[in-house]
């Protein structure tokens, strides 16, 4: 934008618009950077993740089957078991089988993650090598 010094005896109109020709440049420019550097930025490490596979789960009578409700209580099979000494008392004993059966824990879907992490934390403390969780398959349709 330029301005006269001076007059050349008619009267020029002040233009008030703003040039965007600029503005609009740079902000294409911004734009081919950000996306030419986004992929060097989302670099992760390489994993092979493990395919979801759906087995039968085949119950035989040296299982041990727990069962956490909505509460946080914890059953060993229908018996309630009254603390985590206790149910780790109990794996004790099982633990000690040749073959070491498989613990299958059986969790409330609105019970909390705490609860069901204290029975996984008890058999491993127990020395349980295998634990399994009971799942519902979802509706076919």
């Amino acid at each position: 934008m330029a301005m006269q010094i001076g007059s050349s005896g008619e009267e020029d109109e002040l233009n008030s618009t703003i040039n965007t020709t600029p503005l609009v440049d740079v902000m294409l420019v911004l734009l081919i950077i950000f996306l030419i550097t986004i992929p060097v930025v989302r670099q992760t490490v390489p994993v092979q993740l493990p395919k979801e596979r759906n087995v039968v789960t085949q119950t035989k009578p040296e299982n041990v089957l727990i069962s956490v409700n909505r509460d946080g209580d914890v059953y060993w099979g229908m018996e309630m078991v009254a603390d985590n000494e206790k149910l780790v008392d109990k794996l004790k004993k099982v633990a000690v089988l040749v073959p070491q059966p498989e613990v299958h824990i059986r969790g409330d879907m609105e019970a909390r993650y705490q609860a069901i992490g204290r029975v996984v934390f008890d058999a491993q403390r127990a020395g349980i090598r295998k634990i399994g969780f009971i799942t519902e398959p979802p509706p076919r349709g």
